[in-house]
């Protein structure tokens, strides 16, 4: 019995879902599908910020000196709008690479 705890607990802490919650909730049959639409949205949402997140924090380490020679990223109010100066400047200033990872960001973003 104790290597299948171990398992759960590693599920839990490592596991594909480990950064979201198990929530229940008495809700009436007649807004079942509201609840799991808003759930869906929600972990839609969240698993896009986290590859926003992940995408801006490799472009910073890589290309961080010759896309932020006159951005203060600190002025602008969050993540998505940083990661919208990040894709584009790296679109006009960087290499190949630098160009398709700023195409991804862009596309993270929801921006053509």
């Amino acid at each position: 019995m104790k290597p299948a705890r171990q398992r759960i607990k590693k599920y839990r802490s490592e596991g594909g879902a480990a950064d979201l919650a198990r929530v229940e909730v008495l809700v009436p049959p007649s807004a079942r599908k509201e609840i799991l639409a808003a759930a869906s949205r929600l972990r839609a949402e969240h698993r896009a910020s986290k590859e926003l997140r992940a995408l801006y924090n490799k472009a910073l380490a890589l290309y961080c000196t010759r896309i932020l020679d006159s951005v203060d990223l600190d002025r602008l109010p969050d993540l998505r709008s940083r990661a919208a100066v990040i894709a584009r400047a790296m679109i006009d200033r960087a290499d190949a690479r630098a160009f398709a990872m700023g195409r991804q960001m862009l596309d993270c973003l929801g921006v053509r």
